[in-house]
């Protein structure tokens, strides 16, 4: 079986490149490689990972200094060259501040930070991590952040919205973000950002590990998508 190599992007600040390092590793098809912000040659990866955290301390918006990162130009290229790339919580937002993914997170409605268990509802089943959830699933997931708020503006708000680009949805909105949105995905599908953490709930103990499935359709996808040949084993 080949080993699919995920880079996960490790920028000043990060703090949840362990917890995803360990998720991938859950998973025999993917192999976790570390990948710097300072990283300006291909290392010939199959899928990348922008983890969470505290990019440069959040300074000026979340997200935005690292946006302008070295290894942004990488990002860029396998988003456009149709390989799959996950931001999650601070991920999301340099994503978002990249242009990668519609949209922008704004502070909180309570302006406060939020750490706790929310419900979700996925909403599209199609993309590279998402392909094992049926249609309305209902997961829960936890969240960190005080930036979270994911605003759009009317008209495109309603173009994602017809083109299917919202990826799950809070059950109960915990930060008012329109249209209850906690992930979205490009118009291609293969580039998506998440404000829940997968990675925090991936092993079965006090709470059910909805997060497996993110990192085990990666994998799926993979197997689908790419040859042994574009992938060997390293």
């Amino acid at each position: 079986m080949p080993s699919y190599r995920v880079g996960i992007i490790r920028f000043p600040g990060t703090n949840c490149d362990i917890d995803t390092w360990e998720a991938l590793t859950l998973v025999p098809d993917l192999a976790p490689v570390w990948v710097s912000h300072r990283e300006n040659n291909d290392p010939d990866l199959s899928a990348l990972i922008l983890p969470g955290g505290f990019s440069y301390g959040d300074y000026l918006r979340t997200g935005s200094i690292a946006a302008q990162s070295p290894v942004m130009n990488l990002v860029t290229d396998y988003a456009r060259r149709g390989k799959p790339v996950l931001g999650i919580c601070n991920g999301f937002q340099i994503l978002s501040e990249a242009g990668l993914l519609p949209g922008v997170l704004l502070t909180n409605n309570s302006r406060t930070f939020l750490c706790q268990e929310e419900g979700l509802v996925v909403d599209r089943t199609d993309t590279p991590f998402t392909g094992l959830f049926a249609p309305g699933s209902r997961i829960a997931l936890p969240i960190a952040h005080q930036e979270g708020r994911f605003f759009l503006d009317p008209d495109q708000l309603q173009e994602i919205e017809r083109s299917g680009q919202v990826l799950v949805r809070y059950s109960k909105n915990p930060n008012g973000s329109v249209h209850d949105i906690a992930g979205v995905t490009n118009s291609a599908g293969n580039v998506a950002g998440l404000m829940p953490h997968p990675e925090r709930r991936t092993r079965a103990g006090l709470s059910a590990p909805y997060g497996f499935p993110f990192f085990q359709s990666l994998a799926l996808w993979l197997s689908k998508h790419l040859s042994d040949k574009e992938n060997p084993t390293h």
